[in-house]
């Protein structure tokens, strides 16, 4: 006598029993979507961590040693004269870069300007970056709108 077996497969202890065949439900192969690990974000430019710092600075948030580092020449000087009449100092709202634009006159120099939007004024800031023999960015040059101070003062 020949005995047929009813079930297809029989379960072994250790494995899983069968996936879901059922297209209509959540767990179905069909809506099952690779999983992709998030996408780092982008490391910020050059140009928007300095004008970030600078603003920090001009308006008071940050004192002037803290940009010491990352200046170069005079621009410490420079910014520390700036920093003295407070330009970007407003009651209220913080001053915030609003646009950004640069030019590049050689490979490891950029000149960059930013609009600043200060309380209900808009104020030009441009500022000179120079890349170092270590690939460390610094700032050699820094301007607000308006006349410029002489060296020696």
């Amino acid at each position: 006598m020949n005995k047929v077996m009813t079930r297809t497969a029989q379960l072994r202890p250790g494995t899983r029993p069968p996936g879901r065949r059922d297209s209509r439900r959540p767990g179905s192969p069909s809506s099952r979507r690779p999983l992709t690990p998030p996408a780092a974000p982008p490391s910020p430019r050059p140009t928007d961590l300095f004008a970030e710092r600078l603003l920090a600075v001009l308006s008071g948030r940050r004192p002037v040693h803290w940009m010491l580092r990352h200046t170069a020449g005079h621009a410490y000087d420079d910014l520390a004269r700036l920093a003295e009449r407070g330009p970007l100092r407003t009651r209220g709202t913080d001053p915030v870069v609003r646009d950004i634009g640069y030019y590049v006159p050689r490979a490891g120099a950029l000149e960059v300007f930013a609009r600043i939007a200060a309380g209900d004024r808009l104020r030009a800031m441009a500022f000179r970056l120079e890349q170092g023999a270590d690939l460390r960015w610094r700032c050699t040059a820094v301007e607000m709108g308006g006349p410029r101070a002489p060296h020696g003062t």
